[in-house]
C-alpha cells in the first residue's frame, strides 16, 4: 500500500450500468458457482457514490429506487467500505452518499457498480493505492461482478467473473435499457437454467459500427434468458418491445434479468424508440444511452 497527497476533499465517482453484451454459461465449479464467458460493456446511465471525511463509516441513500436498497450490513457499500479500511489498516471514515439510479437485482450490476465506485473513491478519499492483485482480491469477495466493474472497461469476463481480460474496442453506438420493475434474484435464475453448457464466444475482431457489432453479438446469446423469462414472463415483452422499435440493431437481456437492452446505430432513433416503449408501458424503467468506456475514473 501506498499513500498519496489530497486526501480530505468530497469525491464523486459514477457508477454506471453494467451489460453483458453476451453471457455463455460453460461450466460449474464442485461449490457450485457456475463458468461463465461474457462480454461486459458500460452505458452512461447509473448512479452516483459520493464520499465525504466524517468520523465512522455511514451511508445515505436517495434516488428513485432508494427504498430497495437494503441497509445496515448487507448493503454491499458499506461493506466494501468497511472490507477496504480493514485491508488498508485505517481508521478513517467517511460519509458515503448514493444516488441510486439504476434498479435493483436488475441483471446490470447496479449494486456491484455501486461497490467498485465506493471503493475508486474511498481509496481517493484516503489516499491509498492497494496493490492490484489485493484490489481485485478485494472486490471479488464482494461479489462476482464487482471486479470488472473495478476496472471499468469493455473487457471478456471468465471463470466466474475473476478473469478479466481486455476485448475489442466497441464502435459508437445508442442503446435502449428497460425494465418491467419486475426484481429477479440471480441465484433463482440459475437454479432454474436446464440448458447444456455452451462453449466460449470471444471474437478478435473491431466491428466498424453498430450494424456489424450487432452482426457478431447476433451469433451469441444469453444462456440465462429462457430460465429468466420462466421465472418473469414480462422479459418476453420488453424484448418484443425493443425488437419492434425502427432502427433496432438487436435486443437482449443483459445478466441474469430481468432489464433488457437494445442495440441501435444512432441516438435520435434510441430516444424515439424509449420515448415509445415509455408510452407503451409507462410503469417500466427504460433509458436512452450509449456505451462508455470507463466506470467513474481510472482504476486502481
Amino acid at each position: 500500500m501506498t499513500r498519496e497527497p489530497g486526501a480530505g476533499r468530497e469525491i464523486a465517482v459514477e457508477a454506471p450500468a453494467k451489460l453483458n453484451l453476451y453471457l455463455h454459461v460453460t461450466g460449474k465449479r464442485a461449490d457450485g458457482y457456475h463458468l461463465l464467458d461474457s462480454l461486459i460493456a458500460f452505458a452512461d446511465v447509473g448512479d452516483t457514490v459520493s464520499v465525504a471525511p466524517a468520523g465512522g463509516l455511514r451511508l445515505t441513500v436517495t434516488g428513485p429506487f432508494a427504498a430497495d436498497v437494503p441497509p445496515g450490513p448487507d448493503n454491499l457499500v458499506l461493506k466494501a467500505a468497511h472490507r477496504l479500511a480493514d485491508a488498508a489498516e485505517i481508521v478513517a471514515g467517511a460519509a458515503i452518499a448514493l444516488v441510486k439510479r439504476l434498479p435493483v437485482a436488475s441483471g446490470i450490476g447496479g449494486g456491484s457498480a455501486d461497490a467498485a465506485a465506493a471503493l475508486k473513491a474511498l481509496a481517493r478519499l484516503w489516499s491509498l493505492r492497494l496493490a492490484d492483485d489485493r484490489m481485485q482480491a478485494l472486490a471479488l469477495g464482494l461479489g462476482a461482478d464487482v471486479p470488472v466493474c473495478l476496472a471499468g472497461k469493455t473487457s471478456f469476463i471468465g471463470g466466474i467473473g475473476e478473469k478479466i481480460e481486455p476485448a475489442p474496442a466497441l464502435p459508437p453506438a445508442a442503446l435502449v435499457l428497460v425494465n418491467p420493475r419486475r426484481p429477479l434474484a440471480t441465484p433463482a435464475v440459475f437454479k432454474a437454467r436446464t440448458a447444456p453448457f455452451g462453449g466460449a464466444g470471444r471474437f478478435a475482431e473491431t466491428p466498424a459500427d453498430a450494424a456489424a457489432l450487432a452482426r457478431l453479438l447476433r451469433g451469441r446469446r444469453n444462456d440465462l434468458a429462457s430460465a429468466a423469462e420462466s421465472l418473469e414472463p414480462a422479459i418476453g415483452r420488453v424484448l418484443d418491445l425493443l425488437e419492434a422499435q425502427p432502427g433496432a440493431l438487436l435486443a437482449r437481456m443483459s445478466g441474469s434479468g430481468a432489464t433488457c437492452f437494445g442495440l441501435f446505430q444512432h441516438g435520435a432513433a434510441a430516444r424515439r424508440a424509449a420515448a415509445a416503449i415509455q408510452a407503451a408501458e409507462p410503469g417500466w424503467w427504460v433509458k436512452a444511452g450509449r456505451f462508455v468506456s470507463g466506470a467513474g475514473g481510472p482504476a486502481l
